[in-house]
């Protein structure tokens, strides 16, 4: 597993803030693992995926919302910032947060990779480091290149202790808090 960096940042958070507020709407910028990044723009099957998903969350969890592209403040590593595709919390959870909000009380953070350079580094490796720092119990990949899903849980000290990664067409169970199965067959229609 990944240990948390501790080379020095690109910048410090605040700087990062400043380039993010002046990015063009088109633009959707993160800060993990000390390093600006960039985000791909979303293509059709990326967003007909999260759209999926929060039908799917709202179906079983009326009580929560799944926020698109959210920023949560990754503090505890390395002073982050991050942008995940979705973040499932409880209804109006992130009311009079901000842009970069504190994502204790988050219930699961989702990503769906693009077909960019970055996706290895950002979703399947960053990405579980920063959430299970922050404590955030589930994070969710959907992974589009190698046509799996896969969900992480318990984290505890920088790592998810439980991964559980099953093919397309598959059920896969969400664990608390989260507590329901995904029937994934209908991704196979968003792969390449």
């Amino acid at each position: 597993m990944t240990a948390m960096a501790t080379d020095r940042p690109q910048m410090r958070v605040e700087e990062f803030e400043q380039i993010a507020a002046a990015a063009p709407e088109t633009v959707t910028l993160e800060f993990v693992d000390g390093r600006l990044g960039v985000k791909a723009v979303p293509d059709g099957d990326h967003g007909a995926i999260v759209m999926w998903l929060l039908r799917q969350c709202m179906q079983h969890l009326p009580e929560c919302d799944l926020h698109v592209e959210q920023g949560l403040a990754v503090e505890r590593y390395r002073t982050g910032r991050a942008r995940p595709d979705g973040v499932l919390a409880p209804v109006a959870h992130f009311a009079g947060q901000g842009e970069w909000a504190d994502p204790d009380g988050v219930l699961m953070a989702v990503e769906v990779t693009s077909y960019d350079q970055d996706t290895d580094r950002r979703d399947r490796i960053e990405k579980p480091v920063a959430y299970a720092w922050t404590g955030i119990p589930v994070y969710l990949l959907i992974d589009r290149e190698r046509g799996e899903v896969t969900v992480h849980s318990e984290p505890e000290d920088g790592r998810y202790r439980t991964t559980v990664t099953r093919a397309y067409g598959s059920e896969l169970e969400l664990p608390g808090p989260v507590g329901f199965t995904l029937e994934t067959e209908i991704l196979k229609r968003y792969a390449r």
